[in-house]
């Protein structure tokens, strides 16, 4: 699989219903952890709301909800990550809120990169339409980072994959789709064992993905916020 085809893959949430405003909840910064509990075995995760404040919020209302109670990693690629968060076990996808505003400059500027153990935000091919969908990086995947953008208006020089390009207007490099890269907001803690027993289920055909679905479902059976 190519990483064009990957960035599809992870294009998959897709809100289907406006729903309460977000809470502010998390805001203010600090480190939240929660508990994953799967059909396979639990999950700990640090959350880093100072470092993507509305991600974390975002997804802490999600939990207050008890939205993800239920649901299954409906995508799972071994060499690249495992996403969950939007499908019940009949592949019905959730309702959710209206989707949240891209902050992965700003996290990636304060350290958090897409790499393996790390929590991101899976969207459509708009940067700003993440809503209730995550995915864990199960290697290194950098090309998912978001690329910085140098200072200046103009911007005097600019690199990006192989082009270059100079005094190119600082709101066209900011607007571009495909610098945006996916939000990373949380780390494993513990249990990368039960990560990698979900990056290593066969997969296949189910609902309505033609491949990279677990042929044993792999439920969510809740998430709790610990602290």
């Amino acid at each position: 699989m190519n990483r064009i085809q990957f960035l599809a893959t992870l294009a998959l949430a897709v809100p289907l219903t406006l729903m309460a405003p977000l809470s502010t909840q998390a805001e203010t910064g600090g480190v939240s952890k929660v508990r994953i509990s799967t059909s396979v075995g639990d999950i700990e995760a640090e959350l880093y709301a100072d470092k993507a404040p509305r991600t974390v919020a975002n997804f802490l209302q999600y939990v207050k909800d008890k939205h993800y109670d239920g649901t299954i990693f409906h995508r799972v690629i071994s060499s690249f990550m495992v996403q969950g968060g939007g499908y019940d076990p009949k592949y019905q996808q959730k309702p959710t809120r209206a989707p949240i505003e891209h902050e992965g400059r700003k996290a990636l500027a304060a350290g958090l990169k897409n790499t393996t153990g790390t929590l991101a935000m899976a969207r459509t091919g708009d940067p700003h339409s993440a809503s209730s969908q995550f995915f864990i990086n199960v290697v290194d995947n950098a090309f998912l980072d978001p690329t910085p953008i140098p200072d200046g208006d103009p911007v005097a020089k600019f690199e990006y994959q192989g082009r270059v390009y100079e005094n190119v207007a600082r709101a066209q490099l900011l607007g571009a789709a495909q610098l945006y890269g996916y939000t990373v907001f949380g780390k494993v803690t513990s249990g990368m064992d039960v990560v990698q027993k979900i990056r290593n289920t066969p997969t296949g055909a189910g609902g309505p993905f033609p491949s990279d679905v677990p042929k044993t479902a792999i439920l969510i059976q809740s998430i709790t916020l610990l602290k």
